[in-house]
């Protein structure tokens, strides 16, 4: 069965973006290395990416305007605006139980969950991510948009993966079996 995992990054004090929103502090601390990190592995093990609109928005305004990033997987872009879906990009404000329940049982690869912290922490909410895929960037930014809110409830996870480059360091945990 398809696994939702959740693939983001994250300030040392825990923020995936400043606090107007930016996210060009997303580097090792060599700006001068060109290694991808885990990237280019991560992203042949998914097919389908959700996000919020903030996060299309930024994508495809800002950081990368003149083609879609996401070409050749399904978007789920979660928002109660009225937009055209096409064939690569879905517009959506379906229940994210729902949409997640329904992708998880059709074939294919894994489920990444893109952002932002809003779709973050609803998945989080409702026990919708298998794994978690966290890459720590070298930068404390003191404040922004934090990644996890509060929650009424421990998560607990197993770790099994760490890797770490150019300052980075990459943390993969998975949801353990809870034996309540």
């Amino acid at each position: 069965m398809r696994k939702v995992v959740l693939y983001i990054a994250k300030s040392l004090d825990g923020y995936i973006a400043d606090s107007k929103g930016g996210v060009d502090w997303l580097t090792g601390q060599d700006e001068e290395n060109t290694d991808p990190g885990s990237y280019p592995e991560f992203i042949k093990t998914v097919d389908t990416v959700i996000l919020g609109y903030k996060t299309y928005h930024q994508v495809t305004t800002e950081l990368s305007p003149d083609s879609w990033v996401y070409s050749g997987m399904k978007s789920y872009v979660v928002t109660s605006k009225k937009i055209e879906s096409t064939d690569e990009i879905i517009f959506t404000n379906e229940n994210l139980t729902d949409l997640i329940s329904r992708l998880k049982k059709q074939e294919g690869k894994d489920i990444w969950i893109c952002g932002g912290a809003s779709i973050v922490n609803q998945l989080l909410g409702l026990n919708l991510i298998d794994e978690f895929y966290i890459s720590i960037i070298p930068t404390i930014l003191g404040s922004g948009i934090r990644l996890f809110e509060e929650h009424n409830k421990e998560i607990k996870l197993e770790l099994i993966n760490t890797r770490n480059y150019n300052g980075i360091v990459d943390l993969q945990y998975k949801c353990r079996k809870s034996t309540d």
